[in-house]
């Protein structure tokens, strides 16, 4: 399979064609590495390759280092570099320059994700992304060159140091993709719109898990369609983090049942009954708002419901993760991939930077007493792709 033909498919959302047998190498620096580990999902797909749908993918890349962090007590890191002969280093700046002193990869995998780390007062969990990246940057500026960087969910748990890791790509130019794999795998129905849409209204509705990973994963879900809508995206200007019986004064009921009635993994219950739900209200800067309702015990998938203006009824769909082997993380590490290959993009990084920058303020809303905060800084304004990039099919 030759370069061209692997770049011509993933041009377009619904057509995979293998990887080439490039030979970029690429250094993946992680927090620890365990089966089912956001680094076994990610970094394990560029040493055995993958399926999305029916269809296998050669490895895109080669590993070329791996730090880790920690070392899990079922650690699979260590063994892995022995089956595929990579070396496992001391440092991020060892495994960027490979002993050379200065750069001698062609792309970075950050997977800061899983690990024993803290949480502060915000329920954010502090993983390492901007101390890793930060080392990263410094070989860069050391070497004179640079290479494309993933970082995987989102850039950080702090805006400040977000926004760092945003200005630090476009200062050195160097390309940089983040996000998760919930916004490009398979949906259930394939529910998609052209750009210039113009939505009434939207709801997610999505895993109890309320700390901010939890939340990102829900902001993300929404903003991936939401972002299509006519204008483009202008940013967000307030937020507003809601928990307990407040968040029945806010929530849609039509928008709630539309998105539940897509569950494919439904607990019995009924939303009111749920202990502790969380809302989070997004008001957008051209007067759109959007929520995110988490209901802990009884929802555990990705949901989503809008209304556009000029048509009846409520469009819906899953956003569908294949629990029994993660599949979800295919489409994602493809389009990594392609931007390692190419040096571009399939969609864009300021849809991380702004849901990031999203949680971290909700975050903050809720510490400050589910108090509803102003976010001129989140006035991020950017035009999403002209073909939506998801995994098409049913998944597996």
């Amino acid at each position: 399979m030759r370069r061209r033909e692997f770049l011509a498919g993933l041009g377009t959302a619904g057509s995979f064609s293998a990887p080439a047998a490039a030979p970029k190498r690429i250094a993946a620096l992680t927090t620890t590495y365990h089966v089912r580990s956001h680094a076994d999902n990610v970094i394990t797909r560029f040493l055995e390759g993958y399926w999305i749908g029916e269809k296998f993918y050669h490895p895109p890349c080669k590993i070329a280092s791996l730090f880790m962090d920690q070392v899990h007590p079922a650690d699979i890191g260590y063994r892995l570099s022995q089956a595929y002969g990579f070396p496992v280093v001391k440092s991020i700046a060892e495994a960027l320059t490979l002993g050379s002193g200065k750069l001698a990869v062609d792309g970075v995998l950050l997977v800061a994700e899983h690990g024993d780390y803290p949480f502060n007062a915000r329920r954010q969990q502090l993983y390492p992304r901007y101390e890793f990246f930060e080392q990263v940057v410094e070989v860069f500026r050391r070497s004179g060159r640079v290479a494309p960087v993933f970082v995987d969910k989102h850039l950080s748990y702090d805006w400040r140091k977000a926004k760092a890791m945003y200005d630090a790509s476009r200062e050195l130019g160097f390309p940089l993709m983040a996000g998760s794999s919930i916004p490009v795998t398979f949906r259930r129905p394939e529910l998609d719109y052209p750009l210039g849409v113009e939505f009434e209204d939207a709801l997610m509705v999505g895993s109890g898990w309320v700390t901010d990973g939890g939340v990102f994963h829900n902001l993300e879900t929404l903003q991936c369609f939401v972002e299509r809508r006519k204008g483009g995206e202008t940013g967000i200007r307030a937020v507003e983090h809601i928990e307990g019986a407040d968040v029945w004064k806010w929530v849609d009921r039509g928008l709630m049942e539309a998105a539940l009635a897509r569950a494919e993994r439904p607990s019995p219950g009924r939303p009111e009954e749920v202990k502790n739900p969380v809302l989070c209200r997004l008001e957008y800067s051209d007067g759109f708002c959007g929520s995110v309702l988490m209901l802990p015990g009884l929802v555990n998938e990705y949901l989503i419901a809008m209304r556009v203006k000029g048509r009846p009824g409520i469009d819906s769909t899953l956003c569908y993760m294949p629990v029994e082997n993660s599949n979800n993380f295919s489409p994602l590490v493809h389009a990594v991939a392609h931007m390692f290959l190419t040096g571009k993009r399939l969609y864009p990084v300021e849809r991380t930077l702004l849901t990031t920058g999203a949680d971290a303020f909700l975050m903050e809303s809720a510490f400050q007493g589910h108090k509803r905060l102003e976010t001129p800084e989140l006035q991020i304004a950017y035009t999403a792709p002209r073909q939506s990039y998801y995994a098409h099919g049913a998944g597996s």
